[in-house]
């Protein structure tokens, strides 16, 4: 398998682009192939490592507990790998909650800082609704085809008026989930990592640049969350993309690339050499 050692797993990863690293780091159940949406627009102007977490995608997954802190020292294994001293990093979802605890443990390796539609865990944050928390953790789930997963999860990703204007969109992510399908004890693991999850009290010690960014019509994780945490870490940036869902990298693909990287070209070139960079497309370090 294409990919890097990092401790006691291999993790897959593909770069693509030339320029100052961007790390990206994907949601619950996700893997690499997902940020296809948005990837094109980032790789453009940055060198894009994508990789798939511990649990999911072409990356091995180990059955035993999970935390957040563990995957985010796989971000970081990652970039040791590569020879990448420091990186700008986004993520979203359960990755946007693996990029804080980047940012909090490996200070000394980050540019900057994109989160999205992620929330701090805990009891600040702000819960999704009964109905939501079962589709996503329930044991009903686990009892489906991935076929049938990925089309009942398409609903809680984009709004509806996107769904019905873009078919495509649709069997292109089914396709995608069903390639390289997420086992159940990748989704159990990942699961009870999130479940651990809490970073308010600490949010306050993040002092890299942070773009927050969340879509309004977010179902999985409500867009206040977004304002908690753009109140909590030091001169944060908020945008939220209207009429996006929790997958605003498809539904709102221009809109976000547009923030994103309008971000990130104001906090380039600072604390960053070309030193860091490593040729490569899709293979073993």
């Amino acid at each position: 398998m294409p990919g890097a050692k990092v401790g006691d797993i291999n993790l897959y990863y593909e770069v693509h682009g030339e320029g100052e690293p961007l790390l990206l780091i994907t949601g619950f159940g996700s893997y690499s192939a997902h940020w296809s949406p948005i990837l094109p627009h980032l790789s453009q102007e940055f060198r894009v490592i994508a990789f798939d977490n511990r649990g999911t995608g072409q990356s091995d997954k180990p059955d035993y507990p999970y935390t957040l802190p563990m995957m985010a020292g796989d971000a970081r294994g990652l970039l040791d790998a590569l020879g990448i001293e420091r990186a700008h990093v986004f993520g979203v979802s359960m990755g946007g909650m693996i990029a804080q605890e980047f940012a909090l443990n490996y200070p000394d390796r980050l540019l900057c800082l994109v989160l999205g539609c992620t929330n701090c865990g805990g009891n600040h944050s702000v819960p999704a609704s009964e109905e939501a928390r079962e589709f996503l953790f329930g044991r009903d789930m686990a009892r489906l085809s991935v076929e049938e997963r990925a089309r009942l999860t398409v609903p809680w990703l984009w709004t509806k008026e996107f769904i019905e204007t873009h078919p495509e969109a649709v069997e292109s992510y089914v396709t995608i989930t069903s390639r390289y399908p997420t086992p159940v004890h990748g989704f159990r693991n990942q699961a009870r990592a999130i479940a651990a999850h809490d970073t308010y009290d600490r949010l306050p010690q993040i002092k890299a640049p942070t773009l927050v960014i969340t879509g309004d019509a977010d179902r999985l994780i409500p867009p206040e969350n977004s304002k908690v945490l753009a109140s909590r870490i030091p001169n944060a940036e908020l945008v939220r993309l209207k009429n996006a869902g929790h997958g605003f990298i498809t539904d709102a693909t221009k809109e976000a690339a547009r923030a994103i990287l309008s971000f990130l070209r104001r906090h380039s070139g600072k604390g960053w050499t070309s030193g860091g960079r490593q040729e490569g497309r899709r293979g073993t370090p």
